[in-house]
């Protein structure tokens, strides 16, 4: 007995689609806080991965590999997130008086705007000193929420290198599983190909973070040279905006001159 195929009407796959689309987003949604460390933990244990097997070839213990690769790791990270939170806290102490820089560069340029435009000026110095109170008070609010949304990562950050040993250790056992939901003639076809995909995605987040490090080095230096302050938290952020396409690349430059206007007498250090 022939059976017959069932044509959906378009109305009926359109709500299935976006039916699918919402359940998706909503996973994730749901699913954040395992999702996202997930994800962070399979891209760092692929950075790790070239380190593990080259201890694993000296002869050193699968286990013992993976926790060096892990503590080094921890270590140059650690040094980093030390380093840049001491550039973010001189910051925030220094907010202040970036703000008054600002609204005193913005106060000169309404007054000859509104002497060239006949613009009541009283009114705008009204929306300038809330703007400025407005910016001090989400300043004090926004460092009470980051403490806030940094103590409840740190649960999140544990499951991180659980994650990670786990992938490293048991990557053997995943790429058998893989090979097994192939047919045996095939098994030549799909170790070229998982061979080929590992080691593209290994070389591109490898070179990614190369890429990275030389932006953020060089950005640093340049910004040191002409004096900027907080000149390596503003290198590492526009490194990583950088990765960003297009838009990225636009902040990347527009927040270091934003600092240089409101830290320095001479507009000419942004322009530089």
């Amino acid at each position: 007995m022939l059976r017959k195929e069932i044509i959906l009407p378009f109305y009926l796959k359109i709500a299935l689609i976006l039916l699918g689309v919402f359940l998706f987003i909503d996973i994730l949604y749901i699913g954040q806080s395992i999702i996202v460390p997930l994800i962070f933990s399979i891209i760092t244990a692929v950075l790790l991965n070239q380190a593990v097997n080259f201890l694993v070839n000296h002869k050193i213990n699968r286990i013992v590999a993976i926790i060096i690769s892990m503590v080094l790791a921890f270590i140059l990270i650690a040094a980093s997130v030390l380093l840049l939170f001491s550039q973010a806290t001189q910051l925030m102490e220094s907010w202040p008086v970036i703000v008054e820089k600002f609204t005193s560069l913005l106060d000169q340029s309404i007054n000859w705007t509104a002497g060239y435009f006949d613009i009541n000026e009283t009114q705008i110095h009204e929306w300038i000193a809330q703007t400025k109170t407005d910016l001090l008070n989400n300043n004090s609010m926004a460092i009470g929420e980051t403490l806030i949304s940094v103590g409840g990562s740190l649960i999140v950050l544990l499951l991180i290198p659980v994650y990670i040993f786990i992938i490293l250790y048991y990557k053997p056992l995943l790429m058998e599983f893989f090979h097994q939901l192939f047919k045996n003639q095939n098994q030549n076809q799909v170790k070229a190909i998982f061979t080929q995909t590992k080691v593209v995605i290994q070389r591109y987040l490898i070179g990614l973070v190369i890429e990275t490090i030389i932006v953020a080095a060089m950005e640093s230096a340049a910004l040191f040279i002409l004096g900027i302050q907080f000149a390596i938290l503003l290198g590492v952020i526009g490194a990583l905006l950088n990765l960003i396409p297009y838009i990225g690349g636009l902040v990347a430059v527009a927040l270091p001159m934003l600092i240089a206007l409101g830290t320095k007498d001479s507009a000419w250090y942004a322009i530089y």
